[in-house]
């Protein structure tokens, strides 16, 4: 009996074998050289510079048929969409730590962070509908209302999906913009709102640097405009690359996480792998990252500021910026004087707009001290501000 089952065991890891070696060949052999299967071999294998274990899940909330009156699921597909889910390993009675990521981005961004945070939270990280290695249905939002609630009821079939009741919700960038939209809507479901280096606080009627005015004014401006308006992502140039958009995509993660880093430079080994990640997340299906146009206009100005909820906040939040962030901190300070709740800014040094990447450290200093109320009485030294940090 146990002859049988070793040598079917043996016929299917071999089976399992040919079919990857085959993905890998027609993706080679194609124009643009990525896969799902491929997206999430990148992904476990930077995922394998983590030390803490986890438990990877393709969330299923749910198939979206035609007349579907929720507005995420806008495509002729019947098939159900999955949310990429990965769920790390933490001591009893932790509270729940959700981590969104940003635009151009997915959950493995985060892979400097999650044995510390571990340390102190159950921690779960996703890819948002239409990203990473989530399902990528066709994106065919037509304002910037459907697309909010493209992303904001996704992220609320996800929680109903992992029977969360209270957590504390993280967001970068986009993902802040997204996880600040979601606790303006689900408050009850936040016990406290983390933004890192949000988007989408300010206009471009009021906040507008003189500089991009005047280049918005000129020819060129009014060029670069027309191809954010025509939705034109940075992904399309990637995937136009062909086979040449891998050496595109290492050059850059090379540069903005090495001789460019505002802190702590990836190791040989880190940036191959996120560089590996970074390509197959960026070449798949266009699918969310066709939001852009609807909720920024050129400048990556909000077209529904969160300044002008400011009044309607209901859950305590702490922004992390770090002191090179092209994001400027003072729409934080701007938002929070309309605040009825607590509210604290918080900057890391050497830390640009990655500042999870750039400063690690630093970064779970911000994080466990923002959740210091939360945490249990063990975690005293969390009551302390940083003396690494500093507060807006």
């Amino acid at each position: 009996m146990d002859e049988e089952i070793g040598r079917a065991a043996a016929v299917e890891s071999s089976s399992s074998t040919a079919a990857s070696k085959r993905c890998a060949w027609k993706s080679k052999l194609s124009w643009i050289p990525t896969s799902t299967d491929l997206i999430v071999g990148a992904e476990k294998r930077l995922l394998s510079l983590v030390k803490t274990s986890y438990v990877h899940e393709q969330v299923n909330i749910g198939p979206g048929p035609p007349g579907s009156k929720v507005r995420w699921f806008r495509s002729s597909s019947d098939q159900p969409r999955f949310i990429n889910t990965i769920t790390f390993d933490s001591k009893e009675d932790a509270p729940t730590l959700v981590m969104v990521h940003g635009y151009a981005a997915s959950q493995g961004f985060f892979f400097r962070n999650f044995d510390a945070l571990a340390a102190h939270f159950r921690v779960i990280a996703i890819d948002q509908l239409g990203w990473g290695a989530s399902s990528r249905p066709d994106f065919d939002c037509k304002s910037t209302e459907e697309t909010e609630a493209w992303f904001i009821d996704s992220f609320e079939a996800w929680r109903k999906a992992k029977n969360l009741d209270k957590f504390i919700l993280l967001g970068h960038s986009f993902g802040g913009y997204v996880a600040a939209k979601y606790a303006l809507k689900h408050p009850e479901h936040v016990q406290h709102l983390i933004l890192v280096g949000p988007a989408g606080f300010s206009s471009e009627s009021e906040h507008m640097p003189e500089e991009l005015a005047k280049f918005r004014a000129s020819w060129k401006g009014a060029f670069v405009n027309h191809l954010w308006e025509s939705n034109v992502t940075p992904q399309k140039f990637i995937r136009g690359l062909g086979p040449w958009g891998p050496n595109l995509v290492q050059r850059y993660t090379s540069a903005r996480f090495g001789s460019y880093s505002a802190g702590e430079e990836l190791t040989k080994e880190e940036s191959k792998l996120l560089t590996d990640y970074v390509y197959h997340t960026l070449a798949a299906k266009a699918s969310g990252e066709l939001c852009l146009k609807y909720i920024f206009s050129f400048g990556a100005f909000a077209r529904k500021p969160l300044l002008e909820s400011a009044s309607d906040w209901k859950v305590p939040t702490t922004f992390i910026y770090g002191y090179q962030d092209w994001m400027d901190y003072q729409g934080a300070q701007q938002v929070r004087e309309g605040m009825k709740v607590p509210c604290e800014i918080i900057r890391a040094p050497q830390a640009g707009h990655f500042v999870f990447i750039d400063n690690p450290s630093g970064f779970h200093s911000a994080v466990v001290y923002a959740c210091r109320k939360i945490l249990s009485p063990g975690h005293g030294d969390a009551m302390r501000f940083p003396y690494d940090l500093s507060s807006a």
